[in-house]
């Protein structure tokens, strides 16, 4: 597909040459289409795949809010954000979520932004407050709409579109292959674009476990991420608690790590995501809160310290490496004594260590 060339030229000066297929069909279908459904994995270029034709949209002589983004969580807007601003679009973005200023967002809109993108909370409340006006609005996104929904923004959703007259163009986007859409989204003659594939069939993705009682997982791991070297590696655990204690314990053990999760206050969640996209430190632990929506390159290993409860979650944990066709590893710590869930792939070979493991062991 042939870009216009003032879009290949902004492509160009963040490093991109060409788009991926996903990101050339819905390039293409999201102009032609009032309403679309992109359902494409965690990683594969969703951000960009619905910004350019957005951009390709905008009216350049009309003034006001043009295009509104709605977004489950902090870090997925300011991602959004990111790249708006890296593609040197010329047009004003502004990001409202919970824990920014009130009066600083409301300052912000002395002169009106072109997109507004923002948490479905922080949206209500602007639009209840009478912030912005709404009628020149005419089309929206949902972004990580299943997570949205997962979230129980439900209410705030199905409120903002209600204050909003005009949309002619209705943007979905979804990791998950099962999306389930409201009837107040009206969402009819909707064209779907489907990218979702098996998370054991990726390529570029590579499975391995580790087998280990709870006695010898803390143990296992040390040993592990001193075999990987410098490779980035994100851990997860299912609870904040959780998190904390692992990452209390590594620390012990002179590991350094970041942590993130939900329980943490926006300027620490945002430090850690810094010292890890910067290297300061090759390991982030986190809760599910960490498996999407965070805008982290390069990450070679996943390793799930703690299995996740629901499969669609191994499969958004998963998503974090092996992202633009890069190779990742998925590493799994599995109790010998515990049945192991049905979303996990059959027959995954065993990581092997050097003798430093079986030292380690015997020496217990």
């Amino acid at each position: 597909m042939e870009l216009p060339l003032e879009l290949k030229e902004k492509l160009e000066n963040i490093g991109i040459k060409s788009l991926n297929e996903m990101q050339e069909t819905a390039f293409e279908t999201i102009q032609n289409n009032a309403n679309t459904l992109l359902k494409s994995p965690t990683g594969s270029g969703k951000t960009l795949a619905f910004l350019l034709p957005i951009l390709q949209l905008i009216d350049k002589e009309k003034k006001g809010i043009q295009c509104i983004i709605i977004s489950p969580t902090r870090e997925l807007c300011l991602q959004i954000e990111a790249v708006w601003k890296q593609l040197s679009t010329g047009f004003k973005v502004n990001t409202f979520y919970g824990g920014h200023s009130m009066p600083q967002e409301i300052a912000n809109l002395s002169d009106l932004p072109t997109l507004l993108i923002g948490t479905p909370g922080r949206l209500a409340d602007h639009i209840s407050r009478n912030t912005f006006p709404c009628k020149s609005i005419t089309m929206v996104v949902f972004d990580e709409f299943d997570k949205a929904m997962t979230l129980g923004f439900h209410d705030q959703i199905e409120f903002i579109l209600s204050a909003l007259p005009n949309i002619e163009k209705k943007i979905m986007v979804s990791a998950t292959a099962a999306v389930q859409i409201p009837k107040f989204v009206d969402f009819q003659d909707f064209k779907t674009l489907n990218f979702t594939i098996k998370e054991a069939e990726k390529e570029g993705l590579f499975f391995q476990k580790i087998v280990s009682t709870e006695n010898e997982k803390f143990e296992n791991l040390i040993v592990f991420l001193s075999q990987i070297e410098d490779n980035q590696a994100i851990i997860f655990c299912n609870q904040r608690d959780e998190v904390d204690e692992l990452a209390m314990k590594l620390k012990k053990r002179k590991v350094k790590a970041s942590l993130f999760h939900g329980g943490l206050d926006q300027d620490d969640r945002e430090r850690a995501l810094i010292k890890f996209r910067n290297k300061s430190t090759h390991y982030l632990i986190t809760t599910d809160l960490g498996a999407r929506g965070l805008d982290i390159p390069d990450v070679t290993y996943v390793i799930h310290y703690q299995l996740p409860t629901k499969g669609h979650e191994f499969t958004h944990r998963n998503g974090r490496t092996a992202r633009m066709n890069a190779a990742g590893v998925v590493v799994l710590f599995l109790d010998p004594n515990e049945s192991q869930p049905e979303y996990i792939p059959t027959e995954i070979p065993d990581y092997v260590y050097s003798d430093k493991l079986s030292e380690i062991q015997g020496s217990k």
